[in-house]
């Protein structure tokens, strides 16, 4: 048997020291084609410092062995070696690719179909929002003569209450008065009907009313009228339900507004928190004197309705200039409606009246579109005319009444935004 020296001499790639060596040193080795070449295992960083060109990620998992001894990777690995980006882009199949966008659009289209559901609580929440964001300075006032917030709040409630109690005691009184005259006035009108020298009578016996209408009722036509007033029962109770809402929503927002406030600043990076306080500041304190100006353009209506019932004789002109003053609040169609129903009440006293009055609103909305309410908004909120009228306008045709009334506090954050974040950036580059 040979000696042990010998035998691991023979083997390869072994480190036996020569026996005749006398400083112990290790004999020279004959290196493979392999061992030259590094290790087969050898990481990128090591061929990057040998001057190597490093491998991309795709190329280092491509090259990497597979789990299992040798043997092909299972399904679940493959799906992570996918995942973790092992697979380049170009081989991933035209299914997941395909799928992917799929699922993508059907997310889109649940969202957009979800928030077309809830579109008019949406448009409450945010009435129920602006309210409350106008009413702050009025809040925060009282808060400065020394009320807590809650009964800040509780104040402006009952100045609201008030208002409202005072619009009722005006209103109701001429509505009744009215609804008294009609029911009155109809077994009088029934007999004219049948008197052929009186105006209705020639009508009746010109264009056959009554047995037209008896045949309309006979023909359906109960059903229709029975239809028209279930609609309008369910409109009152809608409008009913909806002025609770944004009542109760508005309470709660001004109650929780500093709270909610800062909940929303925690999003904003620390670094970066103080100048979106003071742009939140500036544009809340903006859309606050914008209400406070929609306040006196209000009066202003108001104050030009009674001069003018009271000049030329229509009937319950405080009570109409409260409702003209209320309803010239909501932009783009308040005044118009407010127009209309002093118009027909002045029906009552002359049809050249009702004609005088039309013609009035008309020049007073034309006045209030193009010269009162810009030059208001100018003085209170700082913003151009011209964009003023564009925003109601646009505002408008977006989300009609309430587009119209929060479109030009949005144009006024907007401008705020521009001069903050976007024109100083502009300038600068």
């Amino acid at each position: 048997m040979p000696d042990m020296p010998a035998q691991a001499s023979s083997r390869p790639g072994s480190a036996v020291s020569d026996p005749h060596r006398r400083d112990g040193a290790e004999a020279p080795r004959e290196q493979s084609g392999t061992e030259a070449a590094g290790p087969a295992d050898a990481s990128p960083e090591t061929a990057r410092r040998k001057g190597d060109p490093p491998e991309s990620a795709a190329a280092a998992a491509d090259r990497r062995p597979p789990a299992g001894g040798g043997q092909d990777a299972s399904p679940v690995a493959e799906a992570w070696r996918r995942r973790l980006g092992g697979v380049p882009a170009a081989r991933r199949s035209w299914f997941q690719i395909g799928f992917g966008l799929a699922l993508g659009g059907s997310l889109a289209w649940l969202l957009v179909q979800t928030v077309l559901r809830l579109s008019e609580l949406l448009t409450l929440l945010l009435l129920a929002v602006f309210i409350a964001v106008s009413l702050e300075p009025v809040v925060a006032l009282l808060g400065r003569l020394g009320l807590r917030r809650s009964w800040s709040v509780a104040a402006v409630l009952a100045g609201f209450a008030g208002v409202l109690a005072g619009f009722l005691a005006l209103v109701i009184p001429p509505v009744t008065d009215a609804v008294n005259a009609l029911s009155d006035g109809i077994p009088r009108w029934r007999q004219q009907l049948h008197d052929h020298h009186s105006t209705l009578g020639r009508l009746e016996d010109r264009y056959h009313i009554i047995e037209k209408a008896q045949s309309r009722l006979s023909a359906g036509g109960a059903s229709q009228v029975a239809g028209g007033v279930l609609g309008a029962g369910q409109l009152v109770i809608s409008l009913i339900t909806s002025a609770v809402i944004v009542i109760t929503v508005t309470l709660y927002v001004m109650a929780a507004l500093p709270t909610i406030k800062q909940f929303c600043y925690r999003f904003v990076p620390g670094t970066r928190r103080p100048r979106v306080e003071a742009v939140t500041e500036e544009i809340l304190s903006r859309v606050g004197r914008y209400m406070l100006g929609n306040i006196a353009t209000s009066a202003i209506a108001g104050l030009a309705t009674f001069v003018w019932c009271e000049v030329v004789g229509v009937p319950y002109g405080a009570a109409l200039g409260f409702f003209v003053a209320l309803m010239d609040m909501v932009p783009v169609v308040g005044s118009t409606v407010g127009g209309i129903v002093v118009s027909l009440v002045a029906l009552t006293v002359s049809f050249p009246v009702a004609l005088a009055t039309a013609a009035f609103y008309i020049g007073f909305r034309v006045a209030e579109d193009y010269l009162i309410m810009p030059r208001a908004m100018k003085f209170a909120v700082d913003v151009h005319p011209v964009v003023t009228v564009v925003a109601v306008l646009a505002g408008g045709s977006l989300l009609g009444i309430i587009g119209g009334l929060v479109a030009i506090p949005a144009a006024v954050a907007l401008g705020i935004v521009l001069d903050e974040y976007v024109f100083p950036r502009t300038d600068a580059s």
